[in-house]
């Protein structure tokens, strides 16, 4: 682990990084524990508090962010390795995560030397200000199934907004983290600013968030640690950031493009193996199609490679755990028994290479209705349910029948009806005649129980600062 710019295995709890794809073991991990949480938090309390660090002038502390990006840059193999022996996400996929984890930090290097305070109207003899401040001490707790990405969306804007940052990994995954504190430090961030402990939640995230050294938290994960997480935030009146579950409707209307609505179903669902928080998972087409369009459907998810992560051509790796296999064929096996149709898929490859890894097929459900716990409950995984809708009002009405509301896609000729759907959807992101877009340009986060706040965009840098209002006398 990285405690204060040094890295130390003592007094760790050793636990096994297992690559899911052939279920041997990576590596061991050193386990933090809540006496590692004390230690960075107070090597990150001391680290903010330095004026060279606090003081420092936007364009130089943004100089410091593009060194990081180069450097990940220059160890893009070694964190996309990392990510795919921890994770089993496609080679592919893998390094198109690097490059966009790189391009974070290098979007808000720009947005930190480049973005202004604010010169408020006055109403007497005063100039009046607003200006923004870091919270202090952020935690970042970050999940299983993207950590490039997720880290570098959380570590960039807090490190660009003054704060220092402690990582908390998955313990899935925790390699990408402990390389981003290895390039960060080669890249010159002072020690104690990227503090990083893996582990598991009970000894390090529960610790972390209740520490009154912690000023805000930033997580994205389950909607059920969300909800714990939120509770204690409560408690301390801290700043939480939450990004959360989804069950994402991804929509068909008898004009669209099928061609071109197949695709981005395809990828929209069974892309890292449907483990993304916008998984497409809840397909409505409309009734005069759905037969039709839902065979297309079935015919290219039976068509998907599913391989070792590395093989050439592989489109679909394993389930990112042996246990998140099991939840996942638990649920379709629950559904199944409830007399939900099966269209392809439930089962795990036939092929003898594959055995021993978590593989799962590409899975196709067709519910009698939005009722079944199926399509109600969050798999987090390659499954997806087809539903018919009849009408606009039908649609809307299924469509947020659901406590998520992360993401959603429509795919229609007509402009005017798909805007009046994306502003009827209860919805943080809505694409239109295409799916799965994201742009760390672009504020990202959920109604309902998909989260609180918005990372992304200037605003994701703002997130991780606090607002102070200046009057200065002119007379």
């Amino acid at each position: 682990m990285l405690i204060g710019g040094q890295w130390t295995s003592a007094g760790a709890t050793v636990f096994d990084s297992i690559n899911p794809a052939t279920g041997e073991r990576n590596y061991r991990i050193a386990g933090a524990g809540p006496e590692h949480v004390e230690l960075a938090v107070a090597a990150a309390r001391e680290a903010q508090a330095r004026p060279a660090w606090r003081d420092m002038l936007p364009h130089r502390r943004a100089a410091l962010l593009m060194r990081i990006a180069d450097g990940m840059e220059a160890s893009a193999d070694r964190l996309a390795d990392a990510q795919r022996l921890e994770n089993g996400k496609v080679v592919a996929e893998c390094r198109s995560q690097v490059a966009s984890a790189a391009a974070t930090f290098r979007y808000y290097a720009a947005v930190c030397e480049t973005l202004g305070e604010e010169i408020t109207p006055s109403r007497g003899a005063y100039l009046s200000m607003s200006i923004h401040e870091p919270h202090g001490v952020v935690a970042a707790i970050t999940p299983w199934n993207s950590p490039l990405t997720m880290e570098a969306q959380k570590v960039a804007p807090a490190l660009a907004a003054g704060n220092a940052v402690i990582l908390k990994p998955s313990e899935v995954t925790p390699s990408p983290a402990l390389e981003l504190g290895r390039i960060a430090l080669e890249a010159g961030l002072a020690p104690g600013l990227l503090n990083v402990l893996p582990g598991f939640g009970a000894e390090v995230g529960g610790p972390l968030v209740a520490h009154p050294g912690v000023d805000m938290v930033s997580f994205t994960g389950g909607t059920a640690s969300g909800r714990r997480i939120a509770e204690v935030a409560a408690r301390k009146l801290m700043s939480v950031a939450l990004e959360l579950g989804g069950k994402s409707p991804h929509i068909v209307f008898a004009d669209a493009d099928l061609d071109a609505a197949a695709d981005a179903i395809i990828g929209g669902i069974f892309e890292g193996s449907g483990q993304s928080c916008v998984a497409g998972s809840r397909l409505f087409v409309q009734r005069s199609i759905r037969d039709a369009f839902v065979g297309r459907i079935v015919e290219r998810a039976r068509a998907l490679r599913v391989d070792l992560p590395d093989a050439p051509g592989a489109q679909m790796g394993p389930i990112a755990s042996f246990g998140h296999r099991e939840r996942i064929e638990a649920m379709v096996d629950g559904a199944r028994g409830r007399g939900v149709e099966v269209l392809c898929g439930a089962e795990r490859p036939a092929d003898a290479r594959l055995a021993a890894g978590a593989f799962y097929r590409p899975t196709v459900l067709a519910p009698a209705d939005g009722g079944d716990p199926i399509v109600r409950e969050e798999i987090f995984g390659p499954v997806l349910c087809a539903l018919a809708f009849d009408d606009e009002a039908d649609l809307v009405a299924q469509a947020n029948d659901s406590v998520y509301g992360l993401a959603a896609g429509i795919w229609t000729r007509d402009f005017g009806r798909a805007w009046r759907i994306a502003r009827a959807l209860a919805a943080g992101t809505v694409w239109i005649n295409t799916y799965k877009q994201l742009s760390i340009s672009t504020p990202f986060g959920g109604f309902k129980d998909s989260g609180l706040g918005r990372e992304k965009g200037i605003g994701g840098l703002r997130l991780y600062q606090q607002g102070k209002s200046i009057y200065v006398a002119t007379r």
